[in-house]
């Protein structure tokens, strides 16, 4: 038992990545096939590194802002585009960002390297739309990363879909008899980030969630101030939250203005 333990927490440990990121790279030269008009930005951070951005657009003369999408640790952007709609059809640009490894980005992927991209992706933001005209959003694993952004630049408002309160609480549930915050490289402190927000927050969140589990995630609640909410989506589960008219309908109110 002992040998099971140790072998399992040395493969726990040395194979971490594998086990958080699930990304699946594109040629350079790959073609979307986006259905909602675009813009394909790639973007050199360094020598080494470059972040590949796809902007889902719609006209100028109706355009309210932007929203930055973080998305989960999945494939890549090809993966969450059909979410996009849900922000064009109410007249806001998505602009999502693939992390290192993911998609057409390259680099090292680490915590703090992610929020530098984090950062670099808003700066980009700014220099054509106002702070009070970009909503910053995070799905699952992107919702540390989007709270980390919020929390040390200004938006008009924080949606995160299927958080959770820290990155260790999440594997925890998983490997419970393991010392996890000892063990990984990536912390994502959700629960200090938000905090620090000014931005009003929007948390959805389904009862049904495998993956983050609901109870997980309501540990974020006692954190949130006055003009933040937690919607609970009943039987929603980790990837079918826009199914419900709850959070879609929820959504279409946060962007009517």
């Amino acid at each position: 038992m002992v040998i099971i333990y140790v072998v399992i927490g040395l493969l726990l440990y040395f194979f971490q990545e594998k086990i958080i990121f699930h990304p699946q790279k594109l040629a350079f030269d790959h073609k979307y096939n986006f259905s909602i008009p675009y813009k394909e930005i790639n973007l050199r951070v360094t020598d080494s590194r470059n972040l590949g951005i796809v902007q889902f657009t719609v006209p100028d003369s109706v355009c309210k802002g932007v929203v930055l999408y973080f998305h989960g640790n999945m494939r890549n952007i090809e993966r969450y585009a059909p979410h996009a709609t849900q922000f064009t059809r109410n007249n806001y640009e998505v602009w999502m960002m693939d992390y290192p490894g993911y998609g057409k980005s390259t680099g090292e992927r680490s915590e703090q390297g992610l929020y530098d991209d984090a950062l670099e992706f808003y700066k980009m933001a700014r220099a054509r739309f106002p702070k009070d005209s970009i909503i910053i959003y995070g799905k699952s694993m992107g919702t540390g990363i989007a709270a980390q952004l919020a929390s040390i630049r200004d938006c008009k408002r924080l949606i995160l879909e299927t958080p959770y309160y820290d990155f260790p609480s999440v594997i925890q549930h998983y490997f419970p008899i393991y010392p996890v915050s000892l063990m990984l490289h990536y912390q994502l402190p959700t629960h200090e980030y938000i905090e620090m927000v000014k931005a009003p927050i929007t948390i959805f969140h389904g009862t049904d969630d495998g993956v983050i589990t609901s109870s997980n995630a309501k540990r974020l609640i006692p954190l949130l101030g006055k003009k933040d909410e937690f919607i609970s989506i009943k039987k929603g589960s980790h990837n079918d939250l826009y199914e419900f008219p709850q959070c879609t309908k929820k959504i279409d109110s946060l962007l009517s203005f």
